[in-house]
């Protein structure tokens, strides 16, 4: 019997048809249909593909004996239950940074609609406001301007590439220095976080969400600010303190903030954040564009045969790299 695949696509219905499109010969793939379809495919499945949506414990990697490997079509996977993974011998994968160029687009776009007040260029156009029928807030270029990026990976690096070709300076900050040569390369320099919130004009996060960057952009770090500095979040939300944030851009301590993350998701409807006019807030959707499906997918799948071929899978989280070393 062919090995079987599960593959759990997103809620968008073209995405399950790509999937059967796209899936290897010589597997028994199936994309299923909600969660009772796919517990009652895991005894027989060696391999699920899906996002980290679908919940993950002990009873979950109990239920599938044969799993070989738990694949993400998603960048992040704090969702997912690593020590559970740890403790059933399963590897999980990312994307492989198949998103890794929407996520940097959408970083920039923020960038842009903060900097040059475009919600409130629209709602004025909208409402016969012709440019706001008064004084104009203050609006900035990017141009010249000082980025400081926290995590410098996949994403990291082509928001590094972008922001360099609209004249931005670029600074980064990671747990992990880059090699001098390397940074040459991209035109970054490597500053202390401290330092780096204190220099830049926009912050920009590109990391996991783990015990140690959990609020690591809180009050005080915030206090470390430029008044005029923009943060923008495109990683995970509870990376920022959002109450701290919320306070701050209250208060205009800072310009403002772009967000595709929050707390909680989706955010309640009374967050105090809808209320602010120096927002840019958009659904968790930097990752999902069309033109990154086929990558995601061609690089699970092509993940999955490299583990049934007998290699080592690519892209393992760092926290269970140790189960396929």
């Amino acid at each position: 019997m062919p090995p079987r695949i599960i593959v759990v696509p997103p809620s968008f219905a073209e995405i399950g048809e790509l999937a059967r499109q796209m899936a290897p010969t010589g597997f028994d793939t199936l994309v299923a249909n909600g969660r009772a379809e796919v517990e009652a495919a895991l005894p027989a499945a060696e391999y699920v593909v899906c996002y980290p949506s679908l919940r993950t414990d002990d009873a979950f990697f109990a239920a599938a004996p044969k799993l070989k490997l738990f694949q993400l079509l998603s960048a992040g996977y704090d969702d997912v239950d690593i020590e559970a993974a740890r403790r059933a011998g399963v590897p999980v994968s990312n994307n492989g940074g198949a998103n890794a160029i929407s996520v940097a687009e959408h970083a920039i776009m923020l960038m842009l609609g903060v900097s040059r007040r475009v919600i409130w260029q629209h709602n004025n156009v909208t409402a016969g406001r012709w440019r706001g029928n008064g004084p104009a807030p203050r609006m900035y270029e990017i141009f010249d301007k000082t980025l400081g990026i926290v995590g410098l990976g996949t994403i990291g690096k082509k928001v590094t590439r972008l922001a360099r070709a609209f004249g931005m300076r670029v600074q980064y900050y990671d747990i992990v220095r880059l090699p001098e040569h390397e940074e040459d390369a991209l035109g970054v320099r490597f500053r202390l976080f401290g330092e780096l919130l204190r220099t830049s004009d926009i912050v920009s996060l590109h990391v996991p969400l783990n015990e140690t960057t959990r609020h690591m952009i809180g009050a005080a770090e915030l206090a470390m600010l430029k008044p005029e500095a923009i943060v923008v979040n495109t990683s995970r939300g509870p990376v920022i303190d959002e109450t701290a944030l919320t306070r701050a851009l209250a208060d205009r301590k800072l310009f403002g903030a772009g967000l595709d993350v929050f707390d909680r998701e989706p955010p309640p409807p009374d967050n105090p954040l809808f209320k602010l006019d120096n927002v840019l807030l958009t659904s968790h959707f930097a990752g999902p564009a069309w033109d990154n499906q086929v990558a995601r997918l061609r690089n699970a799948y092509d993940n999955v045969q490299r583990v049934h071929r007998g290699e080592k899978p690519l892209w393992v989280v760092p926290e269970l790299a140790e189960l396929v070393e």
